[in-house]
């Protein structure tokens, strides 16, 4: 027999670098998880990724306090920024380029968040990452 849910907890983790300061122990510690076992898990499933990069997570908790977590890609409104150098996007997008990136650069990140977009080939994915590009203020050559 399957075990009860409890509930989901959504959260951007640092990859790597999980701890139980906020925001991650008090929305655990709530619903009664070990905070320190899923910071050992989540820091030893993320090492191989880039430190520090905010990992989309969801985790399963269990009526018997137990706990599953599945992480997804980075933003790719981080992939972005990073791929153009920027700290931030820009304030009046549409308006305003504040960074230009080639096409090719799009394609990667298309390529690494493939399985975590609503695209059925890599031409449509390049075009949902054109679309977060143009809504930052990053046009995109090529």
């Amino acid at each position: 027999m399957a075990k009860k849910i409890s509930g989901y907890i959504n959260l951007h983790v640092p990859a790597g670098a999980a701890n139980p300061s906020p925001p991650i122990g008090p929305a655990l510690g709530q619903r009664g998880v070990n905070i320190m076992e899923f910071c050992k898990a989540f820091n030893a499933k993320t090492q191989e990724m880039e430190k520090n990069s905010p990992i989309p997570t969801k985790i399963t908790v269990y009526a018997d306090k137990s706990f599953t977590f599945e992480i997804k890609t980075s933003p790719a409104s981080y992939m972005l920024k990073k791929a153009a150098g920027l700290k931030g996007a820009s304030a009046t997008p549409g308006r305003e380029t504040i960074a230009t990136i080639p096409v090719s650069k799009v394609q990667e990140i298309a390529e690494a968040k493939m399985a975590d977009l609503n695209a059925v080939n890599i031409e449509g994915a390049i075009e949902i990452i054109k679309g977060t590009a143009r809504s930052m203020g990053i046009k995109v050559e090529g």
